[in-house]
This record gives structure tokens, C-alpha cells and sequence, in this order.
């Protein structure tokens, strides 16, 4: 490195964003995660004894995941490469890896390599790693706000420990706010701003658990506000409202949070909770979701987990898909949280989705030769002749307009497929169904 390459580093490390300054050096430095960086944790030991094996670091955006890396890099004695996934390919890992070998072969000293967005890799270039990850030559990294059970290879995964970084508690982004206003050397305490108690609880509330975004926002507070006559720059709550005027929600319609919040809904519809239901509607909403995609899984839902329990779900669900497709936001949240509200509040029977399993099991598994002859087509030519129809009883001549005959095939005779709950409508359907059949 000559003196210009050394100036611009010390350049950039003094011009980084304050959430990237802030970032500690050693584990005793690190805030958070203590269930899996705790003194009597595996990862923590490991780290301290520089005996790390391949690792997956999973967890939504500002949790820490670089910042662990960072650390690692801090403490091992060997070689730590970073790369990012979105902007490397198998070019720059072929010469890490040739780097690798040298220092492995020469020297006996280990590489650490640090791949972050490690889902941003394709199928391809994963595998590229694997030989290099099972041999040793490489001791793997991977940062990813993705389930790397999806997004990663699995013979990567099957050779990494996988540590999952949870969203970090208020107390944990208070303390990192304070230390931000207050370290003369990695912070701002040169600027000599005092962050208020109420500001900095909003702060680190409003956040959501991301570090980062609280530390921007204070970032952005201090470098425009105008000092007051005391000498001080105040951060106080109207400061730090104007500086994060939104909940910083953790949503990315193509991403792992997505999924979450899609299962935390339907599921609370299903669970008959529409508080909860309501509110993963609107925090859908809130990050831009399709509306038509909403609107799909409340009809599924409608069917799926009311069923006949109360019929007129299904049609609500139908209406409001309709409609939402004909209004459009804003006026389709209304819409939608009177379907959403409607399905979960719903008595719940999911008899027909069952039906519809057991059904589809039997005709995978059994094997039928032929339908009735009384039920098949008699109206085409020669029918007649062949039997078909011959038999069959039409029930509206009978009383109830019902009579009993066989319907399912002969090896199926006596099945049951469809059971009525005893919920709502269900209840009376499956009472009627016994009148029918005599068992009552």
C-alpha cells in the first residue's frame, strides 16, 4: 500500500456512515445476540479460540452479522478475505482460492472467507465452493438475510453451523445510541450533541430491532441540528421524529420476511384471531403488497379453513377480490380487512379440504376398472345398448328428493371421504346427511 492508498483508507474509515464506524472490534464490544455470542456460548468459544468452522450468519438487515464477521476478522490469526456476493464472481473466488492454497501450503496458515448476501451467489457458483469448503482450504462465512435452507446450496449447509441473529431488544439499541453520541473516537461525541431520554427510547423503538436504521437516524439528527446557546447540539423527540418518521419494518416481498408475515396471517385467520389477522393485513399493506395477492390467500383461507362451516365466507372472500380489483388502494384496505376480519371471526371446519385429500389419496392408490353403469352418459348414440344409464334413479322423483343408490365405484363402496364437523352451518349439513342415510 503506498501513502496515496493509505490516505484514501483513512479517508473513507473517517467519512463511513456512522453505523459503519460504530462497528466493535471485539466480542466484548458487541451488543446483542446473546444467545449465541454469551460467554458460555459455542460461537463465542470458538471465536476466542480461533477455531472456527464454516458458518452461516442468518438474520434480517442490522442485526450483525457484519459486524460478527468484522470481529472474527479482528481475532483470527488467519487470513480474513471478504467479498459481497452481489458484485464478486467465480473469477475473484478462483483467486482467493489459489491465494488460499499458497498460504495453506507454504505457511500452514487457514483463510477465512467472508461471503456476504451469500444467497446473492447462484447454484453454480455455490458448488464452485463446496470442494474448497470440504477440504479446508477455505473456512466459510456466509452472511444472508434469507432462510439459507432455501437460498443456500445444501451440501454447503450440511457442512456449515448455521446461527440465526434475532432483531435486537430496545435496551440493546439505546445503549448503541448512547454510545453514538458519546465516542469521541468511532462516534460523534466530538460534535458534543446530547440525545434526550425520550428521544432516544423513539429512536430505538421506531427502529424495529435494526441497528443500523436507529444509527442513521441519530447520524442524520446530530449533523442537522443547529447548535443551541449552551454549545450543545439537543436531539431531542421532535428532532428524532423528523429524522425517522417511520417504523423501519423488516419486509421484502420477495424475501424470507415475506413469507413469515404471509404464514403469520393466514394463520391467525385460521386460528380465529382477528386482532392478529388485521394486523399482518396492515403490515402487508404498510411494505406495498400486492393487494390481489392478499385477496388470494383470504379466498384459500375461506375454503380451506371455514369450508362449510359457514359458506358465505367463500363469498365474501370472492366479493372483496372483486372489488379490491376494481377500487385499488387506499380505499381496497377497507375491503380486505372486512374479508379478513369476516374469515377469521368464521366458525372453522376443514372437512371439505380433507374430503378433497382423501379423495385424491384413494384415486392415486386404488384401482378402479370401471364407473357404475347406471351413472354413465345415456344420451349419445348406442348407449342404451351398452347399458348405460340403465337403472339410475332420478332424485327428484323421490321423496326428499333423495334415494339411495350406489354411486362410488364398486371397489370404494362404503367410503367415507366427506366428514361434517359440528361447527356452524356444517353441523346442520351433517345431521341432514345422517337423515338421508337412515343413521338417525
Amino acid at each position: 500500500m503506498d501513502l496515496f492508498d493509505y490516505m484514501r483508507e483513512t479517508n473513507r474509515e473517517k467519512e463511513a456512515p456512522l453505523a459503519a464506524r460504530l462497528r466493535p472490534a471485539t466480542l466484548e464490544e458487541v451488543v446483542g445476540q446473546r444467545h449465541i455470542i454469551g460467554r458460555d456460548k459455542m460461537l463465542y468459544r470458538a471465536i476466542r479460540a480461533d477455531k472456527l468452522s464454516s458458518l452461516i450468519l442468518y438474520g434480517p438487515p442490522g442485526t450483525g452479522k457484519t459486524t460478527l464477521a468484522r470481529v472474527i476478522a479482528n481475532t483470527t490469526k488467519g487470513e480474513f478475505t471478504q467479498i459481497n456476493a452481489t458484485v464478486s464472481g467465480k473469477k475473484d473466488m478462483e483467486g482467493i482460492v489459489a491465494h488460499a492454497k499458497e498460504l495453506q501450503g507454504m505457511y500452514g496458515q487457514r483463510t477465512i472467507l467472508f461471503v456476504d448476501e451469500i444467497h446473492r451467489f447462484n447454484k453454480a457458483q455455490q458448488d464452485y465452493l463446496l470442494p474448497f469448503v470440504e477440504d479446508g482450504t477455505v473456512i466459510l462465512i456466509g452472511a444472508t438475510t434469507e432462510n439459507p435452507y432455501f437460498e443456500v446450496n445444501g451440501a454447503l449447509l450440511s457442512r456449515s453451523v448455521i446461527f440465526e441473529l434475532k432483531p435486537l431488544e430496545q435496551a440493546d439499541i439505546e445503549e448503541l445510541l448512547e454510545r453514538a453520541v458519546t465516542d469521541d473516537v468511532k462516534g460523534m461525541g466530538s460534535f458534543r450533541a446530547k440525545l434526550s431520554k425520550e428521544a432516544r427510547r423513539f429512536l430505538a423503538d421506531m427502529a424495529d430491532g435494526d441497528a443500523r436504521a436507529a444509527l442513521n437516524a441519530v447520524e442524520l439528527a446530530v449533523l442537522t441540528t443547529e447548535r443551541s446557546e449552551d454549545g450543545f447540539i439537543h436531539v431531542t423527540l421532535p428532532v428524532a421524529e423528523e429524522c425517522i418518521q417511520r417504523r423501519a419494518v423488516r419486509y421484502d416481498k420477495e424475501g424470507d420476511n415475506h413469507y413469515d408475515t404471509v404464514s403469520a396471517f393466514i394463520k391467525s385467520m385460521r386460528g380465529s384471531d382477528p386482532d392478529a389477522a388485521v394486523y399482518y393485513l396492515a403490515r402487508m399493506l404498510n411494505a406495498g403488497e400486492d393487494i390481489k395477492f392478499i385477496a388470494r390467500r383470504i379466498m384459500i383461507c375461506a375454503s380451506e379453513d371455514v369450508g362449510n362451516a359457514d359458506p358465505q365466507a367463500l363469498v365474501v372472500a370472492v366479493a372483496a377480490s372483486q372489488a379490491v380489483e376494481r377500487i385499488g388502494m387506499p380505499e381496497a384496505q377497507i375491503i380486505l380487512s372486512q374479508a379478513v376480519t369476516y374469515v377469521a371471526s368464521a366458525p372453522k371446519s376443514n372437512a371439505a379440504c380433507s374430503a378433497v385429500s382423501a379423495a385424491m389419496e384413494a384415486v392415486k392408490n386404488t384401482r378402479v376398472r370401471t364407473i357404475p353403469p347406471h351413472l354413465k352418459d345415456a344420451h349419445y348414440k348406442g348407449a342404451a345398448g351398452l347399458g348405460h344409464g340403465t337403472g339410475y334413479l332420478y332424485a327428484h322423483n323421490f321423496p326428499h328428493h333423495y334415494v339411495k343408490q350406489q354411486y362410488l365405484p364398486d371397489e370404494l363402496v362404503g367410503s367415507r371421504f366427506y366428514e361434517p364437523t359440528e361447527m356452524g352451518a356444517e353441523k346442520q349439513i351433517g345431521e341432514w346427511l345422517k337423515t338421508l342415510r337412515g343413521e338417525k
